[in-house]
């Protein structure tokens, strides 16, 4: 395996987030290339999966049955521990804060972030013959056209000049809503798509087929459980915003329509024709939490746990769905999570359940539990089930790791933040000389660089959703957090005023990956 070595000062480390190439000549050159069905859950906590946690008071049987079946990793990381960025990096292989949106997340009426020339996992699995497919939560923005005599809303505020706050959001007012969107998925390497604009609780409440509504915005939803943001209520249970919907627009229906859709895309696939990539970004659990009447008051989490129950019924449907085409042997089939779970410390009271399992924080934190996430890979006859994996990896590494899978492709030398665990899947390689140097961000931009047991957090509180979000050192104090993980898992001891050479060394890394550049 390549990795792309990074030189400081002093030190000379490696970086696993710029390596893009690999010395393995790809499964092209030995068998006909694998299907992939990338699942991914939103806002699913590393403790809600029972086979992670046993403890957990949520069942999620067909996930731990997919676990057995597969090599499963302890330290998976998303880029962010938020939605819009964590998508961004998992499609192109770059960290988000390298785009226009530096931080935080899109609106439904967000621009959209990928540029049109910009390879992403879809475009380089196209390029070798897959058919590609999105169904699900897209919330990468998509550019809504502008009405005759609103051009203005498109200007770069002079204060913005990354274009930002322009690319998360606009007013709806300033859009005609009755014309199909560009720049969806078709423009970025998908062949079909049906997906969702953005989270379950962000208006418009619509679908797009193939970048085109389905079904005209023509109706208004007041909202649903709107407590005011201060509440600790706030954005759980049956949560949703108000706003523009389509007529035929129901709420309970859209997992399991996006989990119809799936089945149904697999259905229509045969062996011996080309092989197909799904990318199955499910809408939930993110709010609203929503359980359909069969799961009410399964768990022993409330809504929550149930609404997780139900999404594991629907990874059931979908890994049955490729078991019954026979299609299993020759379908490498990923599961993971955008980020860490929205879970306030009112509900790990009220139901005993840890939903970010003995890690710290929540969604939106820099803590482990922000962005720590199961990562769950099974390809029958090459990857070994029930193995467990210890390795640091990022969500970023798809890419690579498909460009590795398929063979030499110049789009794999784009990315910035990418390198391939392919020879980790199979077994392949010493695990002491793997990069193990990763980034997060938090939902206010918070960074935080993990390199080996050392974690380094820029900055003081979480940065997320956790109190405190932000705090401001007294003289003397500690101006970040420092934590050996391997020893602290939970982030309970500072080390930061302990060890300031590691500081130091954990800085120049953070700053030498914030300052790499694409090559011209």
């Amino acid at each position: 395996m390549k990795f792309c070595i990074i030189f400081s000062v002093a030190t000379i480390f490696f970086c696993s987030c710029q390596s893009t190439g690999s010395k393995t000549k790809g499964v092209k050159q030995q068998q006909s290339l694998p299907n992939i069905v990338y699942i991914l859950a939103d806002d699913l906590g590393y403790g809600d999966v029972s086979m992670y946690n046993p403890d957990s008071k949520i069942k999620t049987p067909h996930i731990d049955a997919l676990a057995r079946q597969s090599m499963r990793f302890l330290d998976a990381h998303a880029p962010s521990s938020v939605c819009t960025p964590s998508r961004y990096g998992i499609l192109t292989g770059d960290y988000c804060w390298r785009s226009r949106l530096p931080q935080g997340v899109l609106s439904g009426y967000g621009r959209a972030l990928i540029e049109q020339d910009q390879p992403t996992v879809a475009s380089l699995l196209k390029n070798h013959d897959y058919q590609t497919a999105v169904i699900g939560k897209w919330h990468l923005g998509l550019n809504w056209v502008v009405k005759p005599g609103h051009e203005s809303a498109l200007q770069v505020p002079v204060n913005d000049p990354s274009q930002a706050r322009m690319v998360r959001d606009m007013n709806p007012e300033d859009l005609d809503l009755s014309r199909p969107p560009l720049n969806g998925p078709l423009q970025h390497g998908f062949d079909y798509s049906y997906i969702l604009p953005a989270s379950l609780d962000m208006e418009p409440y619509c679908y797009l087929q193939n970048d085109t509504l389905t079904a005209p915005l023509s109706k208004r939803t007041a909202g649903s459980e709107l407590h005011p943001k201060e509440s600790p209520d706030y954005a759980t249970g049956a949560f949703w915003r108000p706003g523009y919907m389509s007529a035929d627009f129901d709420f309970n229906d859209v997992l399991p329509r996006f989990t119809r859709k799936a089945v149904e895309y697999i259905n229509r696939q045969e062996q011996g024709e080309k092989p197909f990539f799904l990318y199955f970004p499910m809408p939930a659990p993110h709010t609203p939490w929503l359980p359909s009447k069969e799961f009410i008051g399964k768990s022993k989490a409330g809504a929550y746990g149930d609404y997780v129950e139900m999404v594991d019924a629907m990874v059931g449907k979908v890994l049955q769905a490729i078991e019954e085409k026979g299609l299993a042997s020759n379908t490498i089939v990923i599961l993971t999570s955008d980020n860490g779970p929205y879970w306030r410390p009112q509900f790990v009271q009220q139901y005993d359940h840890h939903a970010a399992y003995i890690f710290r924080g929540m969604k939106a934190d820099a803590w482990e539990g922000g962005h720590r996430v199961p990562f769950i890979v099974r390809w029958p006859g090459h990857i070994q089930g029930g193995t467990v994996s210890n390795v640091t990896t990022t969500l970023t590494n798809l890419m690579a790791t498909c460009a590795d899978l398929v063979g030499e492709d110049k789009m794999a030398l784009s990315p910035l933040d990418s390198y391939s665990i392919l020879s980790v899947l199979l077994n392949k390689t010493d695990t002491a000389t793997l990069n193990n140097t990763i980034m997060s961000e938090s939902s206010h931009g918070l960074f935080a660089v993990r390199q080996g047991d050392w974690k380094l957090i820029e900055g003081c509180g979480s940065g997320g959703f956790s109190d405190p979000v932000t705090y401001q050192p007294k003289p003397g104090e500690a101006r970040g957090q420092l934590y050996d993980i391997r020893k602290d898992p939970a982030e309970k001891q500072n080390l930061y005023l302990d060890y300031p050479e590691k500081v130091k060394a954990l800085t120049r890394i953070m700053d030498s990956i914030k300052s790499l550049t694409r090559k011209k």
